[in-house]
């Protein structure tokens, strides 16, 4: 006879195991939130212990507040100042952060505390594009960064020397408009034609050569640059997520560091053949200046210098400084911060201007009335031209080509009354502070017309295209120039119209020079007091 097992064996051998491993997971299950609001309600504390600026409560292990950013950077950062204040503290993965969107607390930030946030954070992009972080863009504060800078304003970037080259500018810019006379009434793609000029013009500063439209390097030289270009502009977003959270890079998690690094020897390999090719050109010239009389001699001395001329000169000098990785990295510098953030402003520009038809017809009222229809625009005419000046001013507070700049505490300092610890991030959010509604009457609208009979410094930490401070951009006056005289030229001689119906897409995409979601395409054709001028450009 079979026994039938027992209600009670069941229990036992069954029922009372189940209900125990359901108990346990219960338990643990229960146990996470509590801990998690244990740890945050610790971090709570400490936080106000510390003195630290206002942060947003949740914040998680290990990412902290990566969790809030999203994309558009610049606009997402603004939305987290209007909820928590003109200064935030973030922890974005393993970096303190310091956000920052008030004129006020930027001055503080770049004035009384100038020298403590005068590091940049060492971000991947820098190991590897930047030299080991000894670039003039990624070299903390100290006596290497002074020197570099001190080069760059007083051999490379001064105003007399931007001067004697403005012929190079003049130059680009007339192949400019005779290509666009030639290709009226043709779809033109803005962003793309700038850049080319641009690029132009500082690598003709840099090395005396071009690599787009005529007049070229060789064929072989000239792909190859085009490759290096198009490289950089692909890897050139620093944002690489092992800069935030290193055990990725720990656990073999490279992201774009493999492609920096191919990117920085092909850079290297090129900038080094440039430099070969000028020294071997300036040994030949001293050894044919020997013979030469005293006037060849003077002659040659007025010649105009490349960078690379210029940098080698210092090194016959100080050989053991002026190195040719220190000649190369400022000649990436100068190519790099030179050509897509002035080529963007003036697509930016342009882009306002076509959204608004009386700006650009009051512009060209200022430049027929100062010039008359005699005399294509030169860089000499633009101190004439104020509306011009104040439509650049107004474009580069809406959109500027840096909309947040990135420095880094080398020590422990005090913003707004709060403790700021060693080694903050610093995040000055341009974009918010130059479009906040309590510092800019209407910031949205274009209105060159809020600048008219005001000089830059009047507007102070209201209004940075070019940052602040010491690590404040040393091209700006060649920036300027450049800008001024493009857009100058484009205004005078042109009448535009955008491709599509309806108004020019203003949408901002993601990247470090805030570039358009959908670049400007237009057509022009000649206005006609200027045809028979443009034809003997």
């Amino acid at each position: 006879m079979v026994r039938k097992p027992s209600i009670s064996m069941d229990i036992k051998n069954h029922i009372l195991p189940t209900l125990t491993k359901i108990t346990k997971m219960e338990t643990m299950y229960m146990c996470i939130p509590l801990c998690l609001a244990l740890y945050l309600f610790t971090r709570h504390v400490l936080h106000k212990l510390h003195n630290l600026p206002p942060t947003p409560f949740l914040s998680f292990p290990i990412i902290g507040h990566l969790y809030l950013l999203k994309k558009p950077l610049h606009r997402n950062l603004a939305g987290i100042s209007s909820r928590y204040g003109p200064i935030v503290f973030l922890r974005l993965g393993s970096r303190p952060s310091l956000l920052v969107s008030s004129p006020s607390v930027a001055e503080e930030c770049l004035t009384k505390n100038d020298i403590v946030f005068a590091n940049r954070p060492q971000l991947i992009a820098g190991k590897y594009i930047g030299y080991n972080y000894t670039s003039l863009a990624w070299a903390n504060y100290g006596d290497h960064w002074r020197n570099l800078r001190r080069i760059s304003s007083l051999e490379i970037l001064s105003s007399s020397r931007i001067q004697m080259l403005s012929g190079i500018r003049a130059d680009e810019v007339r192949l400019l408009v005779r290509w666009l006379l030639d290709n009226e009434n043709q779809t033109v793609n803005v962003k793309a034609m700038l850049f080319e000029i641009t690029t132009n013009v500082m690598m003709r500063m840099i090395a005396g050569k071009r690599y787009y439209g005529g007049s070229m390097a060789d064929a072989e030289e000239t792909v190859k640059f085009r490759e290096i270009i198009a490289d950089t502009l692909r890897l050139g977003d620093t944002t690489n997520v092992g800069d935030y959270l290193p055990m990725l890079r720990w656990l073999g998690v490279k992201g774009k560091e493999k492609g920096l690094r191919e990117l920085q020897r092909k850079r290297d390999r090129f900038m080094q053949s440039l430099i070969e090719e000028h020294r071997t050109r300036m040994a030949k010239d001293k050894e044919s200046s020997s013979s030469c009389s005293n006037g060849d001699d003077g002659e040659k001395k007025k010649k105009k210098k490349t960078m690379i001329e210029v940098m080698l000169s210092l090194q016959e000098k100080e050989p053991d400084y002026y190195t040719d990785q220190i000649i190369r990295g400022l000649m990436l510098v100068l190519l790099g911060a030179g050509t897509d953030t002035t080529a963007t402003t003036i697509e930016w520009t342009l882009s306002l201007l076509l959204n608004n038809p009386h700006a650009l017809k009051k512009a060209q009222m200022e430049i027929d009335n100062h010039l008359g229809n005699n005399h294509l625009i030169q860089e000499s005419d633009l101190n004439q031209l104020p509306y011009l000046h104040c439509i650049i001013k107004e474009s580069q507070r809406m959109y500027p080509a840096g909309p947040i700049t990135p420095h880094e505490s080398s020590g422990e300092c005090t913003v707004g009354g709060y403790r700021i610890p060693h080694g903050t991030m610093l995040l000055v959010n341009i974009w918010a502070i130059q479009n906040d509604p309590r510092v800019w009457e209407e910031p949205r609208k274009f209105m060159p017309e809020r600048f008219e009979g005001m000089e830059l410094e009047k507007h102070g930490f209201r209004l940075m295209p070019f940052g602040s401070g010491r690590r404040g951009c040393p091209g700006e006056g060649l920036a300027l120039s450049m800008v001024g005289l493009v857009l100058g030229s484009l205004i005078q001689c042109f009448d535009w119209e955008s491709v599509g119906e309806g108004m020019v897409d203003m949408s901002e995409g993601t990247g470090l020079t805030l570039p358009k979601v959908q670049p400007l395409l237009v057509r022009c054709r000649p206005r006609a007091a200027f045809v028979d001028l443009l034809s003997k450009a």
